[in-house]
C-alpha cells in the first residue's frame, strides 16, 4: 500500500478507490485557469483528494463544494479549506438537483480511472445542471471521446458525448506528476453541454447506439433489424459499421428509424 504526505498528513491511497493523487502544482494552476471558474461560480469538484486543485480553485472561487468519498480525505479537506462544503460520499449517488438550484455548476476534477465512464454518462445525465466539466482522466478515454469516425477509438462513448456536448482536448498530463505512479498517462479534456439537445428521446438514441455499436465487425443492417424496422432506410448506409458514421449521420438515421416504429 503507497503513502502519500501532504503537508505534513499522510494518508494511504486506496487502490479500491483509484487513487492517484496529482502534486505538481503547475498542472493544478493549469486546470483551474482553463476550466474558467470565478468568484461566484457554482463550483463543484469531484474527488478533491489532498485538495491539490481544490487550492487551486480556492484562489478563484473562495466558496465551492467538493464531495469526497474517502473519510479520511474528506476530513482532511474540512480542516484544511474551512470556507469549502464537502460532502462525503460517492459521486454518482449524489443527487445533483440541490447542487446547481438556481445556477449551473462549473464541474472540475481528476476522476478515478476506474469509473471515468460512470461518471461521464452522470454527468451527461444530468447535462441541464452543468454549465462545464474541465476533467482530468486516463488518456486512452480522452481519445475515446475526442474520436472520429472511422478509428478504433471511434465508438459509443464518443458518438453520446459529442452528440449531447462540444468537447475540447485540452492537453496531455504524464503519469510521473502522480503519487502513487500510475501506468498510463492522462489528459484534461473540456465538456460543455449544448444548449439543445440533438433528438427528442436521448434515452432512446442511446439504447439505439449500443445497439448500432453492439457487435462493431458487423454492418448496421445486421445489429439494427431485430430491433428497428428497416425496411425504407438507405440499403447503402445500412451496409456500413457503425463506425463509419459520423455523429450528424447516425442522428440522421436514429430520427429516420424513429419515425419508421
Amino acid at each position: 500500500m503507497t503513502k502519500v504526505e501532504y503537508k505534513h498528513t499522510e494518508i494511504a491511497a486506496k487502490k479500491k478507490l483509484g487513487q492517484n493523487f496529482l502534486l505538481d502544482r503547475n498542472i493544478t494552476k493549469k486546470i483551474a485557469a482553463v476550466s474558467g471558474a470565478a468568484e461566484g461560480d457554482n463550483v463543484l469538484e469531484i474527488g478533491p483528494g489532498f485538495g491539490a486543485l481544490t487550492r487551486e480553485i480556492a484562489e478563484r472561487c473562495p466558496v465551492f463544494t467538493v464531495v469526497e468519498k474517502d473519510p479520511a480525505l474528506a476530513g482532511f479537506i474540512r480542516s484544511e479549506y474551512p470556507q469549502v462544503r464537502v460532502i462525503e460520499g460517492d459521486f454518482l449517488q449524489v443527487d445533483l438537483e440541490p447542487l446547481a438550484a438556481g445556477k449551473q455548476l462549473t464541474v472540475l476534477g481528476n476522476i478515478p480511472y476506474s469509473i471515468t465512464s460512470p461518471i461521464l454518462f452522470r454527468l451527461l445525465d444530468f447535462r441541464r445542471l452543468v454549465g462545464s466539466a474541465t476533467l482530468m482522466m486516463q488518456h486512452e478515454v480522452a481519445e475515446r471521446i475526442v474520436a472520429r469516425p472511422g478509428t478504433k477509438e471511434y465508438g459509443i462513448l464518443a458518438v453520446q458525448l459529442q452528440a449531447f456536448c462540444d468537447i475540447a482536448y485540452l492537453f496531455k498530463v504524464g503519469r510521473k506528476v502522480f503519487r502513487p505512479q500510475p501506468r498510463v498517462d492522462s489528459a484534461v479534456i473540456r465538456i460543455v453541454p449544448k444548449k439543445e439537445d440533438p433528438v427528442r428521446n436521448a434515452d432512446g438514441f442511446r439504447r439505439f447506439i449500443r445497439t448500432a455499436f453492439h457487435q462493431r465487425r458487423k454492418t448496421l443492417l445486421n445489429n439494427l433489424r431485430e430491433t428497428y424496422d428497416t425496411a425504407n432506410v438507405e440499403p447503402g448506409i445500412l451496409q456500413l459499421r457503425a463506425e463509419a458514421l459520423s455523429v450528424k449521420d447516425l442522428i440522421d438515421l436514429f430520427k429516420k428509424l424513429s419515425l419508421l416504429q
